[in-house]
């Protein structure tokens, strides 16, 4: 039984020298299907959407750039997930030491007294011990602790682009409020001017009170937006604060430049590919590193199996009085080369080597699923793009048409030709048209942003 045992061990042994399978060092064997050929979508717009690094620029909006840049310098959760790169660097670091001896400088006296005799001395050495990297334990510590690094540097580059993103995003939210409430105050000036002509037909003797009060009911409906928009535009202001690391009275006269102006929202979506995701998204080339760290850890666990060959002497002097210390006979030294290998140990390498197996199979699904959540993001932040801009294009016409009827309905009524119920149908169509077309802008634009995300954003470093 125990000759059995011992033959299963070796077995182990030589299959922990072995490099582990392609399948397995290389993430992108993993995948369960091949990537797409191609996005589904179909363009639907007229300038190019850069994917690289700055994509902002393409906006032209010094505002936005100055946003990104205090994101970049302030921001806490970027500040940590670099420091914790760092951390994941000096890791890289401690599994190379063990490359090295690890030396030791002693000093020392004693006194004793045995059997009626005292004893004593001085002494003073330096002890030294090596494990020396036959079978590559060290050198896989070291593989793992770099794919851990890897993987730390991609969450610090998720990080960056979810910043960007988001302090984008709610810049365009920003920007659609404010010219939203530039909006509602031109048309609070205009229903005020329509209830001056309903007033003044009413004291002719022209029409009923009853014009008066729908004409002020459409203005007190305007008028009851704006505390609304206050509010989000605060709420906007505040979180963008917060993004760059800095208070709102800090951030606030920055985005008094251009406010009320929406940024242009038309452009050629250059996606690229779906497999330049597997290299561009920061999520996905994190799961890939931690399928490589999972594969190095499984070949640490294999590597246990194997004996650890190690290396340990001491050098130095011994004399009864510190003056003798570096006399003639006072060197001492030893060296003592060790090979020690665990025959039993109850199965626990056997189990440490599943655990680290399964571990790196969960890791593979994990990196699967990745990818396909990507490709997937991708595919609805282009649909959501491309049907925006379909709707802005439908409500460009409607807008148009409703502002004509609101211009003929208003003429007709003036000249007693048509009732005002006609003016107030072509100014609620009116008022609605032209923040639907507000939104959908803004819509476009955070879609834009969305897609950044989606794609993995550029080179970040």
């Amino acid at each position: 039984m125990l000759s059995h045992h011992v033959f299963q061990l070796l077995t182990a042994a030589a299959i922990a020298a072995a490099p582990l399978a392609a399948g397995a060092s290389s993430p992108e064997n993993a995948l369960r299907a091949p990537m797409p050929a191609a996005w589904s979508y179909t363009p639907a717009a007229e300038q190019t959407l850069p994917t690289d690094d700055a994509w902002w620029k393409a906006f032209s909006d010094p505002t936005l750039d100055s946003l990104l840049t205090l994101g970049e310098n302030n921001n806490f959760d970027l500040a940590m997930a670099a420091r914790r790169v760092e951390e994941a660097r000096q890791a890289v670091r401690t599994a190379r030491a063990a490359y090295f001896p690890t030396v030791q400088a002693t000093a020392g006296w004693r006194r004793e007294r045995s059997g009626g005799v005292t004893d004593g001395g001085y002494s003073l050495g330096a002890n030294a011990s090596w494990e020396i990297d036959l079978f590559g334990r060290v050198r896989s510590s070291v593989r793992q602790s770099k794919a851990a690094l890897e993987a730390t540097r991609a969450q610090r580059t998720a990080a960056m682009v979810s910043l960007c993103a988001e302090i984008a995003t709610t810049y365009f939210d920003l920007r659609t409020a404010q010219t939203q409430m530039k909006l509602a105050e031109e048309h609070i000036g205009r229903e005020k001017h329509v209830v001056d002509i309903t007033q003044a037909r009413h004291d002719a003797g022209l029409e009923s009170s009853l014009d008066v009060a729908q004409a002020r009911t459409v203005l007190y409906s305007i008028e009851a937006t704006v505390p609304q928009l206050d509010t989000q535009i605060a709420a906007d202001i505040n979180a963008l604060a917060t993004l760059c690391g800095l208070y709102a009275a800090d951030i606030a006269p920055l985005l008094e430049n251009g406010s009320g102006v929406q940024p242009d929202c038309r452009r050629i979506v250059a996606a690229g590919v779906p497999a330049e995701l597997l290299r561009r998204r920061p999520d996905v080339v994190e799961a890939e590193a931690s399928v490589a760290e999972a594969a190095a850890s499984l070949g640490l666990a294999r590597k246990q199996y194997l004996p650890v060959l190690a290396l340990t002497g001491s050098i130095g002097t011994e004399a009864a009085a510190p003056s003798g210390l570096f006399g003639h006979g006072s060197l001492t030294w030893s060296v003592a080369p060790t090979l020690s290998w665990t025959v039993f140990d109850g199965l626990a390498r056997e189990a440490g080597v599943a655990s680290a197996r399964e571990e790196m199979e969960a890791r593979i699904d994990n990196y699967n699923a990745t990818v396909h959540n990507a490709v997937q993001e991708v595919e609805n932040a282009l649909t959501a793009y491309s049907n925006d801009m379909r709707r802005i294009a439908i409500l460009e016409q409607a807008v148009e048409q409703s502002g004509i009827a609101l211009e003929r309905s208003l003429d007709r009524y003036k000249q007693g030709l048509s009732a005002f119920i006609n003016v107030v149908d072509a100014q609620m169509s009116y008022i609605e048209y032209t923040n639907s077309i507000v939104s959908a802008r803004g819509d476009a634009l955070v879609a834009l942003a969305t897609l950044y995300r989606a794609l993995g954003g550029g080179n970040t470093d």
